[in-house]
């Protein structure tokens, strides 16, 4: 197995008053040539939104993008008529497709939002836009992995354009967890929300991110404290 890791600290860093931001591929004015993209996986940013503030209307196109609320809450409103606020243990899916503006807002009066906000480049351009938006159980992901989006939707999941899966858990201290690849040509990206864990001969603190290719079909995880994990599959030519 190759192991790429990616620590917290070593993150790209925003800092714009209303917006604090961590990048962990390039982004914006954060450049670094060996952190471009994991294959399919463009952008990982860990954001965090003053009350009332957030990002005015701006475009993309040809790209899936995701978001996960950690904390507070986010409004979404968007060129196709989509208008709603996504809470903490909800998931956004939105395909930009042949083109889509949207905005993002914290509606709080006095409570931060952090969500992660995840690129993957689709695997066919110029598809009609589309958004879905899905509250996910935290008691569905204790000690398991819980499918939040897939190619096909399939375990309730929510599904976009590209053969990626993105799962999230809850696992206890000394757990020792397994993942099994949907395709074993494809990498994981493994990043821990909370907690410590151990990959390979490596431990993996909060924030932490590795890079796992040539896995095979299973890989092994373990528990060292209570952890959030989110895990993303995805193919290794963008």
């Amino acid at each position: 197995m190759n192991v790429v890791l990616y620590r917290s600290e070593s993150r790209g860093a925003a800092d714009h008053g209303w917006l604090h931001s961590r990048h962990t591929f390039s982004f914006a004015n954060y450049y670094c040539p060996s952190r471009m993209n994991f294959g399919a996986l463009r952008v990982l940013n860990d954001d965090i939104v003053q009350p009332k503030m957030g990002f005015g209307t701006h475009p993309h196109d040809n790209m899936e993008i995701i978001s996960i609320v950690l904390e507070g809450s986010l409004e979404h409103k968007d060129s196709m008529g989509n208008g709603s606020v996504i809470k903490k243990g909800e998931v956004q899916v939105m395909s930009a497709g042949s083109g889509v503006k949207h905005s993002e807002f914290n509606p709080s009066a006095d409570e931060l939002v952090n969500f992660f906000q995840i690129w993957l480049f689709p695997d066919k351009k110029n598809v009609d836009p589309r958004y879905d938006q899905k509250l996910f159980d935290d008691a569905d992901s204790e000690n398991q992995w819980k499918l939040m989006v897939s190619p096909d939707g399939s375990n309730n999941s929510m599904w976009i354009h590209q053969d990626a899966w993105l799962s999230m858990a809850n696992f206890e201290e000394g757990q020792s967890v397994e993942y099994s690849l949907k395709n074993k040509e494809n990498g994981v990206f493994l990043m821990v929300v909370e907690g410590e864990v151990d990959v390979d001969e490596y431990t993996l603190t909060k924030r932490d991110a590795a890079g796992l290719t040539a896995v095979g079909d299973t890989m092994q995880i373990e528990s060292k404290k209570n952890s959030k994990l989110l895990l993303i599959e995805v193919p290794m030519v963008a």
